[in-house]
């Protein structure tokens, strides 16, 4: 069975070339285009995984993990910080909102791949 991947993105671009090497790497992606449904869809759809950009409308990246990381539903879920905001303070502003791991923009497809499976094969070794 698929790993079902939330994809947390605003910016249509992005949102193509992401669900698209997603989708070559053989998950199940589902788009989320700002932080409120970004929340929603993690409680109601349970992904195996979320990438939630940083700066999104409704509320941002921040405050949907803050939220996600609330619901006792949704707390383990492997968060995946994809941001163009890349300086060092902005990845410590990341994980201590409580993302697992964090990628800064414009990044390659094999790094895509590297953090996912990372996270991945993390979150199953804990179960």
């Amino acid at each position: 069975m698929k790993k079902r991947i939330l994809l947390a993105e605003d910016n249509p671009p992005t949102i193509e070339v992401m669900e698209t090497e997603l989708e070559l790497l053989g998950y199940q992606v589902t788009v989320a285009r700002d932080g409120v449904e970004a929340v929603e869809r993690a409680a109601s759809d349970s992904p195996d995984l979320i990438i939630m950009d940083i700066l999104l409308p409704k509320i941002d990246g921040l405050k949907a993990v803050a939220e996600i990381r609330a619901n006792p539903n949704t707390r383990n879920i492997p968060i995946l910080a994809a941001t163009a905001k890349a300086m060092a303070q902005d990845r410590e502003k990341c994980l201590a909102a409580g993302c697992d791991d964090y990628i800064a923009k414009p990044f390659t497809h094999i790094e895509l791949g590297a953090k996912v499976r990372k996270l991945l094969d993390a979150k199953q070794q804990r179960t």
